[in-house]
């Protein structure tokens, strides 16, 4: 099978050059053929991502028709007149992917309306929705390394789409061979049919009108005289979020210089992740320089943004967990404070989200909703709410991994709002001679120091995943009675979608989506999550810890990642 493919690939993979260059140079060697044959990217619902290169394991022009086609064949069962929203952001080869998707949407008679030049996945979300699309396509890898390249596909309520959507959309897949079976038109002939157009400027004006819509205090980010060092990490940020900042009155605004210009290899940041310290490091340097309040870092997609606060004559990162901590306390406290705030207030958060917002949400009388890792899950719930014409009851989401939405215009979560949101509400406490520091101090002083973090290990390679799945199997199945020593008083297996009481023995059902998750409920009050990776091939362990002070709360989640090394046999 694997040699069969590589040989078909050798005489018909030939409209790339990079492409038929790879193939011959891996001739010979089963392991390299192996690795690019052995399967097909697995179509989800995060749809494609994968190394770029060369085979039906790889992201390539051919990998990307295909999925196309199984999306076209999905629209055109379902829709009349379908239509589909296509961007792209900064990585090698996405403005190449997303023309060749719009020349197979086009070939099979769906209209495509495309950003003419790459922006960011929230605007993609957007643009599904103001233009009344049938499905949207964003070329992406979000934050993943340089080699890498992904393809999410939206559904018409701007979301991630579906697992029954991704289920029909991979059985339409499998069933086309992607020489043989794929429909490709022009490009050019298909923008002379008017079945491909760019999107306009009034699209992109509609979008920063609801943006600036989820404002609270512009005024007192125009008076601030905050000085803003911002870096897109060579993505789609830099023109959106400079864009809005100026709109809300911020004029300085430094952007890092090598980390300006969209450059998918990266140079400066091989890992363009703003949870990531190494990736703010050219960022925290030029802060220091110029004396910034505040630095800004959004992934190379812009739909999630890192910051470093100016504290005590350096520069402090906050993690995801406490920038939204941060953001719901400030948007609560301010939409009640301007009679804002609707009835039934509605915020969500994932299940490996801090638990402190679980606090701020009773003090502030919202309804707190817990969902499965994935922002399209919090995309859903908006969703719920706008069927029942609730929508305006949304206030707030977010999730740990540094992604956050206000408002209802898109369905992902939105750096460029964020962005916003955090300088004014930086700008809003400075007036009152408090850093933002200084308000998380404020509530962890009230609540407890709430410490979340996460660690990855890897699984490379076919043998990986396999091990993977393997890991995951044996701890459902074998459910730890203890981890470290203590006691395990709650675990929920998200997969079988029950929740077991290991005191009482009682089984609760989840009423949540099947996914691979398990959770621990500690009897010290710590709690771990454990899950496989959706995008890359890696374990994720999260590790929840409250504890009176910063240095108890370390020394335990120490060793809570311990006893997991263990139990994972890491």
């Amino acid at each position: 099978m694997v040699k069969t493919k590589y040989e078909e690939w050798l005489l018909k993979a030939t409209e790339d050059p990079d492409l038929a260059a790879e193939l011959r140079a891996v001739a010979g060697s089963e392991e390299e053929i192996s690795d690019r044959f052995y399967r097909e990217l697995e179509f989800g619902t995060g749809g494609l991502r994968g190394v770029i290169g060369a085979g039906t394991n790889r992201m390539n022009i051919y990998t990307i028709r295909k999925a196309t086609q199984g999306i076209a064949d999905y629209i055109n069962a379902h829709c009349r007149d379908g239509s589909v929203a296509i961007s792209h952001d900064s990585r090698i080869k996405s403005d190449l992917f997303a023309r060749e998707a719009a020349r197979v949407l086009a070939a099979n008679g769906i209209k495509v309306h495309i950003y003419p030049e790459l922006m960011p996945t929230p605007c993609l979300s957007f643009a599904v929705r103001y233009l009344k699309c049938s499905m949207g396509v964003m070329v992406t890898a979000s934050h993943n390394p340089a080699k890498y390249n992904g393809y999410k596909a939206y559904g018409a309520d701007g979301c991630q789409i579906t697992n029954e959507t991704a289920d029909e959309v991979l059985r339409n897949i499998k069933a086309v061979n992607e020489f043989d079976n794929v429909k490709v038109m022009d490009f050019d002939e298909a923008k002379a049919k008017g079945l491909v157009s760019f999107i306009g400027e009034d699209v992109y004006e509609a979008y920063y009108a609801c943006v600036l819509k989820q404002s609270l205090n512009a005024k007192a980010a125009a008076e601030s005289g905050f000085k803003i060092v911002y870096t897109p990490l060579n993505g789609t940020g830099n023109k959106p979020v400079r864009e809005i900042l100026r709109r809300i009155g911020i004029e300085s605004v430094t952007v890092v210089p090598e980390q300006e210009n969209p450059d998918g290899n990266f140079p400066t940041c091989p890992f363009p992740n703003p949870e990531i310290r190494e990736a703010l490091k050219l960022g925290i340097e030029l802060s220091e320089k110029t004396g910034s309040d505040l630095l800004l870092a959004t992934d190379p997609d812009c739909d999630r943004v890192g910051i470093s606060v100016r504290y005590n004559g350096d520069y402090k990162l906050l993690t995801g967990n406490e920038v939204g901590v941060l953001l719901l306390n400030y948007i609560a406290s301010q939409r009640i404070e301007k009679g804002t705030m609707p009835q039934n207030p509605v915020a969500v958060k994932t299940i490996v989200t801090n638990e402190l917002t679980t606090r701020l949400a009773e003090k502030y009388g919202i309804e707190l909703r817990d969902v499965l890792t994935g922002f399209k899950y919090i995309g859903e719930q908006i969703g719920l709410l706008e069927a029942k014409g609730e929508e305006d009851r949304f206030v707030f989401g977010y999730e740990e991994s540094y992604g956050y939405l206000a408002g209802t215009y898109v369905r992902d979560k939105d750096a460029v709002v964020a962005s916003m949101l955090i300088c004014e509400m930086a700008a809003f406490y400075s007036k009152q001679g408090k850093s933002l520091v200084d308000v998380l101090n404020g509530l962890y002083d009230t609540y407890g120091y709430h410490l979340c973090t996460q660690t990855s290990f890897a699984f490379e390679g076919e043998q990986g995943m396999a091990n993977m799945a393997a890991i995951m199997k044996e701890l459902s199945e074998k459910p730890a009675k203890e981890i470290g020593g203590v006691p395990v008083t709650l675990f929920n297996d998200y997969d079988a979608r029950v929740s077991v009481d290991c005191v009482t023995g009682r089984r609760v059902p989840i009423g949540l989506p099947r996914s691979s998750v398990l959770m621990y409920g500690l009897e010290n009050g710590c709690k771990a999550v454990i899950r496989p990776s959706g995008t890359e091939p890696k374990i994720k362990v999260y590790y929840f810890v409250v504890d009176k002070t910063e240095e108890a709360a370390r020394a335990a989640e120490q060793s809570l990642n311990a006893a997991f090394r263990n139990l994972l046999k890491i």
